[in-house]
């Protein structure tokens, strides 16, 4: 494989246990150079404790991770040179101010650009004058943003960065993060807010109960989307003339009004509305969060809300002993 095709991440049979308990399971991922890959899932899917895997924060049961054909653990520090990291649990130093705290990652750094500097900290309107303690969440998470794009990273490993942002600042981070895909750079984007990987991702990976069970291109995802076809009748059909059409999913009548939510083709569906007086009709496209949504349909809901747990207590204590690390 040559140094220009060679991913920016490549996992192969990542595997993390607690105990007896799996929190990521066999897991097989490869994101492309100049990429923005969002890393889709509830809390408790496991995306944190994937994301310190990456970073040699914690080791893998089994697997390896090379982050630009570097091992991951092995050679943690030159990755760490190279990836601007904001994490989900962001810890800084709480005695110092803003200011002080962007100094000291800049010294570790070797010296940043300080015009970037300060032109990151007016477009996300950080405050550097507090004391971390006495700094909002959303002023906190504006300070570990600049930290984490200050150098201009190659690779940004962003973990539920939207975090205690307001709508203009998340406006202004979804500019950066296409800024840094424009100059070649590669955003692992770790979230469960669905808003944000529809506007900036190029594909999208769903992580379930520590497996990943998808990956695809948002527009891949709405081609499999269950669509809805909304149908105004003169008097209202039975509910029964679309429940037997194959690809129909769900089907609801209110008076004279029909949706219809579906896959595959609509024809079944046009034929069977034009047996009766049709007035007005209109198709939609699911949003993301319904096809998501799909994703985690269960047969077993009770069963998957203790795995939910289980892993919310094990992502947890690894956050715990992690915290002291602070970002880096």
């Amino acid at each position: 494989m040559s140094h220009r095709a060679e991913p920016a991440i490549d996992v192969q049979g990542l595997t993390k246990r607690f105990g007896d308990f799996v929190a990521v399971d066999d897991l097989d991922l490869s994101v492309a150079r100049g990429e923005v890959f969002g890393f889709l899932g509830p809390n408790g899917s496991g995306k944190s404790t994937t994301i310190r895997t990456f970073l040699d924060q914690i080791r893998p049961t089994a697997g390896s991770v090379r982050i630009f054909g570097l091992d991951s653990t092995r050679d943690s520090l030159e990755v760490r040179a190279r990836v601007g990291y904001v994490p989900g649990d962001l810890a800084l130093y709480p005695r110092l101010t803003g200011r002080q705290v962007l100094d000291y990652f800049a010294r570790l750094r070797g010296g940043v650009d300080q015009r970037y500097l300060d032109e990151l900290v007016t477009r996300l309107g950080a405050e550097l004058d507090k004391k971390i303690s006495e700094c909002s969440t959303g002023n906190r998470q504006k300070i570990g943003l600049v930290q984490a794009f200050m150098h201009r990273p190659d690779l940004l490993v962003l973990d539920e960065p939207s975090s205690g942002l307001d709508p203009l600042v998340q406006q202004e981070l979804h500019a950066l993060i296409g800024e840094a895909r424009d100059e070649g750079r590669t955003v692992f984007l770790s979230t469960h807010t669905l808003s944000v990987v529809e506007r900036v991702a190029d594909r999208v990976g769903i992580i379930r109960h520590g497996r990943l069970t998808a990956v695809e291109t948002i527009q891949e995802l709405r081609r499999k989307a269950i669509r809805r076809l909304e149908m105004e009748f003169a008097e209202a059909p039975p509910a029964e003339l679309f429940t037997p059409l194959d690809g129909v999913r769900d089907v609801r009548v209110e008076r004279s009004r029909v949706e219809v939510d579906f896959d595959g083709s609509i024809n079944p569906i046009l034929a069977a509305a034009m047996s009766h007086e049709l007035l007005d009709l209109h198709t939609a496209d699911a949003d993301l969060e319904e096809i998501f949504l799909a994703y985690y349909e269960d047969d077993q809901p009770e069963q998957d809300a203790v795995a939910e747990q289980r892993r919310a207590t094990a992502d947890g204590g690894e956050a715990g002993r992690s915290r002291g690390r602070h970002a880096r």
